[in-house]
């Protein structure tokens, strides 16, 4: 789909912060309200805006810590449907939180929460493995979390460990 430059600002805007008001974003993108109202439809309906999330610290809550862990997978494509097969099943698992094809010494890259590692790595072994054209993988644990979307995570004690970094 073809943007106008105001609607490419208005995505700017919101990709920085999903929670500022129509109002604001309409003083920011120097539009009316009405227009960034009409927009934002569009740009949702159009599947460009496809969700707004939020970033959530779980390692400050208290019995919600999880572990993350990346893995690695190399697939035999299949024909005529290339990895998309295997993905799609992969992606199913509610384990996986993402899945991205990659160019590289790996195939597909999928991110993963368990309380343990050992529930990681039963889904390894029990759900992931047996895949047919899974050919391997490699599991990566993420020891601690610095910055994700753009948003770096700092110790600081009583300090807000949240601060929006802008590129």
């Amino acid at each position: 789909m073809k943007l106008t430059g105001e609607e490419i600002e208005i995505l700017k805007i919101m990709e920085e912060n999903h929670r500022i008001p129509v109002e604001t974003i309409a003083l920011m993108a120097m539009c009316s309200e009405e227009t960034v109202r009409e927009t934002l439809k569009k740009l949702e309906d159009g599947k460009i805006i496809i969700s707004y999330p939020t970033l959530i610290d779980w390692s400050k809550v208290e019995g919600q810590e999880n572990i993350v862990a990346m893995i690695d997978v190399k697939v035999t494509p299949k024909r005529g449907v290339g990895f998309d097969e295997v993905a799609e099943r992969i992606a199913r698992f509610p384990e996986v939180s993402s899945l991205y094809l990659m160019s590289g010494a790996y195939d597909l890259s999928i991110t993963i929460e368990g309380k343990t590692m050992q529930e990681i790595a039963a889904f390894v072994s029990e759900k992931l493995s047996p895949i047919e054209n899974v050919v391997s993988t490699t599991t990566h644990f993420m020891l601690k979390k610095y910055k994700h979307d753009g948003v770096l995570f700092e110790d600081g004690g009583d300090k807000d460990r949240r601060m929006v970094v802008s590129p």
